[in-house]
């Protein structure tokens, strides 16, 4: 006669708290999809239904002609593309540079190293505003203002909250990988580019999606050294659709924001799974 153990739960206790949890997650999805949800039928409503109180809550009749006058008015493609190229190539030196940081941190031995990796933590404390003017003096001294350098610079000089995610997965991986290489004649250059960085895939994905995500949704930095031509969509968007006396056209910029948004969710379709295991593994040891 086998005993119950009295941890062991019910059948019917396990599916209501299945079901309760479901609930819970479904609520909380809603909640974050809330918004997008909201701008794309702003994206399909009039100019009167955005306007109208009490609230419109569903467009009647369905402008979808919104979208395709929102990519024909400007020239989407393009500002596009140059959102593109900047978040590409700031997105790919910044995941490289932090990598390279985070690997010293993690398994380098110096003075003071401790005291360094706390300031660069107590960097991310530092508002963007308060930098805005000595780094806009600094690209105008350069003559880099109109270029797409600043990026360049940017993704060179890493950023402190990826190379935390870094150094702490670096600091995870066990130390017999590092002393076979030394015995191998490998220097740490070698060991960083051929045994720990392929080993770091996930946070490779986790860093390369939050950067990309930074620079695509950036609009101060682009509004404040790129000309009109070479601006980004960012900046198309909530500075182009407007009527001649200035006034935003709502409907237009929400059909546009969609537009805009659409990438971004693709990209995080598509490396969600690196991207949540890099963050998880990240804060391990």
């Amino acid at each position: 006669m086998s005993a119950t153990s009295p941890f062991t739960k019910s059948p019917v206790r396990v599916r209501v708290n299945r079901l309760v949890l479901y609930t819970a997650l479904v609520a909380i999805t809603g909640l974050f999809l809330g918004p997008f949800g909201w701008l794309v039928l702003a994206g399909l409503k009039t100019p009167a239904e955005l306007a109208a109180s009490p609230v419109h809550w569903l467009p009647h009749p369905v402008q979808w002609h919104n979208f395709a006058d929102a990519y024909r008015l400007i020239d989407f493609l393009g500002y596009a593309r140059n959102s593109l190229i900047i978040a590409t190539i700031y997105a790919t030196l910044v995941t490289l540079s932090a990598a390279w940081v985070g690997f010293g941190f993690a398994r380098l031995s110096a003075p003071g190293k401790k005291t360094l990796f706390g300031i660069l933590l107590g960097s991310m404390m530092l508002p963007q505003m308060i930098t805005l003017l000595p780094t806009y003096l600094i690209f105008a001294k350069l003559g880099m203002v109109d270029t797409y350098w600043p990026w360049v610079l940017w993704g060179l000089a890493a950023t402190p909250y990826l190379v935390f995610l870094f150094r702490q997965f670096f600091a995870g991986l066990p130390r017999e990988l590092e002393e076979a290489a030394i015995v191998d004649g490998c220097g740490y250059a070698t060991i960083f580019w051929r045994i720990f960085l392929p080993q770091s895939w996930p946070v490779l994905s986790a860093s390369f999606v939050i950067a990309f995500t930074w620079t695509w949704g950036d609009y101060i930095a682009p509004q404040l050294l790129l000309s009109t031509d070479r601006t980004t969509l960012a900046v198309a968007v909530m500075s182009t659709y407007v009527t001649s006396a200035g006034t935003p056209v709502a409907d237009l910029q929400a059909a546009a924001s969609v537009m805009y948004v659409v990438p971004i969710l693709l990209i995080f379709l598509v490396a969600q799974r690196g991207f949540v295991a890099g963050m998880s593994t990240s804060g391990l040891k």
